[in-house]
């Protein structure tokens, strides 16, 4: 039993790992079949929101129902904004216009951004004489670095060599290029996107504690501010069509699996074994959506996507040791307090003892009753 408990966090996180291959790769189809990214979004989070909505007010009690105030609103309204809608739309643009392999590559960048920006804002403490920070500052460079190579850097074809391009059939290999480095260049945006809604979640946490309405509320925003969006930039209803199974199975798949149940496995994992244990996964993620979008959807792999993606795997790893060692500290720093907090317990107990002891008189005098 004990073996079993120790084992379950790992098979959730390579079942998950398999699930967002699924979700990257039913998304990229349903775009390559005409599907519009920003109305893939928008359904994406109405779905999410019909589902996750009835289940947070349901399950929550009394005693942990929050209010929500002015200030969580508009925290809420920022983090949904930048983490949800615009985060989603350019990841489904870059998807669409490079691919479903360079888009799981780059969302590797996720925790060396999330360093660097939580380093600016004083979340993440900085010291440069520390192997720590060196290995941390050193991980982002490499991160950065194989990004751009993925993007700029093609070179010769590995798989589906003799395959046109599924968004460059009728184009130039310049115009192919470009659509190529436009799409790395949206999902980039996106990373950064998505590293920013992680910081933003500090102070959301803080003043709307309630994790699950809290989930409900940002898919319900974000629905309204895509919905919204789409009435200006795509007013004509047809845009808004579903016109597949494969669409629709899509749009489920990712809203349910994605968005609601993936939401809870990682909780679960986070608080069984932490943070880091979960980021050091997403490496998987790469290889598993790399190995069947050239099955499934004849993406080319080039040599350039295949070293930067090598090398966005080191610089993770190389950013995780550095988090796991500072987390090390952190445990030995909680060990070291509640110590010298319970040494000054004894303490405090036996110099009240003493003091017992001296009120006492040091001669009693007895009395015999004859």
């Amino acid at each position: 039993m004990g073996l079993m408990e120790f084992y379950k966090p790992l098979i959730v996180m390579i079942v998950l790992q398999f699930t967002y291959a699924a979700v990257s790769i039913l998304t990229r189809a349903s775009l390559l079949e005409g599907m519009n990214p920003r109305v893939f979004v928008f359904y994406r989070q109405a779905i999410a929101t019909v589902v996750i909505a009835p289940i947070a007010y349901f399950s929550r009690s009394k005693t942990t129902r929050c209010c929500i105030g002015w200030k969580s609103f508009w925290l809420i309204f920022l983090a949904a904004l930048i983490g949800v809608t615009i985060s989603q739309m350019i990841n489904l643009e870059g998807l669409y216009l490079a691919s479903s392999s360079a888009g799981s590559a780059i969302f590797n960048l996720v925790p060396a951004i999330t360093f660097v920006a939580a380093s600016i804002v004083g979340y993440e403490p900085i010291n440069i004489r520390s192997v720590r920070t060196i290995a941390k500052i050193l991980g982002t460079f490499v991160c950065v670095t194989s990004a751009a190579a993925m993007a700029l850097i093609k070179g010769p074809k590995l798989l589906n060599a003799n395959l046109p391009s599924s968004n460059s059939i009728l184009l130039t290999s310049t115009e192919s290029d470009n659509i190529w480095l436009l799409g790395c260049l949206c999902l980039f945006a996106s990373s950064c996107c998505w590293s920013f809604w992680l910081i933003i979640q500090v102070p959301v946490s803080r003043s709307y504690p309630d994790h699950l309405s809290l989930s409900a509320w940002m898919c319900f925003m974000a629905t309204v501010q895509s919905g919204v969006f789409l009435l200006f930039t795509d007013p004509h209803l047809e845009a808004w069509k579903v016109t597949s199974y494969l669409q629709m199975g899509s749009l489920l798949y990712t809203a349910v699996v994605g968005s609601g149940i993936s939401i809870f496995a990682q909780s679960w994992i986070i608080q069984k074994r932490g943070p880091v244990f979960s980021a050091m996964f997403n490496p998987l993620n790469t290889v598993i959506v790399t190995i069947f979008a050239s099955i499934f959807l004849h993406e080319q792999i080039y040599v350039g996507s295949a070293v930067g993606a090598l090398g966005i795997m080191i610089g993770l790893y190389v950013v995780l040791w550095g988090k796991a060692k500072d987390l090390e500290e952190l445990k030995e720093q909680q060990q070291k307090k509640m110590l010298t907090s319970h040494k000054d317990q004894i303490n405090t107990v036996q110099i009240l003892v003493d003091e017992a002891n001296m009120n006492e008189p040091l001669l009693v005098k007895h009395t015999n009753k004859i």
